[in-house]
């Protein structure tokens, strides 16, 4: 018998955000999923604009994987992940262990392929990490961008903080993201249901 995926549908009990005032919470299975679809569409932008030559199912499956050892970390809140360089070293190790601890659930030839995943190292992992990462911030920005549609100042620091990191990446695709994908976040269902511009109408 092999715990590996009952412990990952665990990911739904683990919550984000923990020191903040949310008006909907957010859990680890959510993000997770909404940084695996990201990933796929900034390769997939990369590809089709900007002469890339990626792999947006394997970006996916980077993204699907990417914050699981938190099931066993919890979710540590970002101003004491990022405190000082010996935090962020220790946790770190932490995170090893605990993808060490998670891939021991898995039958031994099963536990290379998913050790892939978690640290991100086969072959071409090296162009994808960027934009796993960049999919990671833009949906922590989702995040707050739909809380501070509600009218809460609770994340509107976190927000202008993520819009610059994702800014400083320098990547043309979360770019295009920012501009063509983004403000739809702040439309009701009624405006998300008329037509895209360049959309044909019937």
């Amino acid at each position: 018998m092999f715990h590996f995926f009952a412990m990952l549908s665990r990911m739904k009990y683990i919550h984000r955000w923990g020191l903040m005032r949310n008006s909907r919470p957010e859990n680890l299975c959510e993000h997770s999923y909404e940084t695996a679809v990201l990933a796929h569409a900034l390769c997939l932008l990369r590809n089709r604009r900007f002469g890339g030559h990626v792999n947006p199912e394997r970006a996916a499956a980077l993204a699907l994987f990417h914050d699981c050892t938190e099931i066993l970390t919890g979710d540590l809140p970002t101003p004491v992940k990022y405190g000082n360089q010996k935090i962020q070293s220790a946790y770190k190790e932490v995170e090893h262990d605990a993808a060490g601890r998670l891939l021991s659930l898995l039958p031994k030839e099963l536990q290379g392929d998913y050790g892939t995943l978690f640290l991100q190292n086969a072959p071409g992992d090296e162009e994808l990490r960027p934009l796993v990462k960049a999919a990671d911030k833009l949906s922590a920005l989702i995040k707050c961008t739909e809380e501070t549609g509600t009218g809460s100042l609770e994340f509107s620091t976190a927000k202008e903080t993520l819009l610059s990191s994702i800014h400083a990446m320098h990547l043309p695709e979360a770019e295009a993201f920012l501009e063509e994908f983004l403000p739809s976040y702040r439309l009701t269902l009624d405006e998300l249901e008329s037509p895209a511009e360049g959309k044909p109408q019937n």
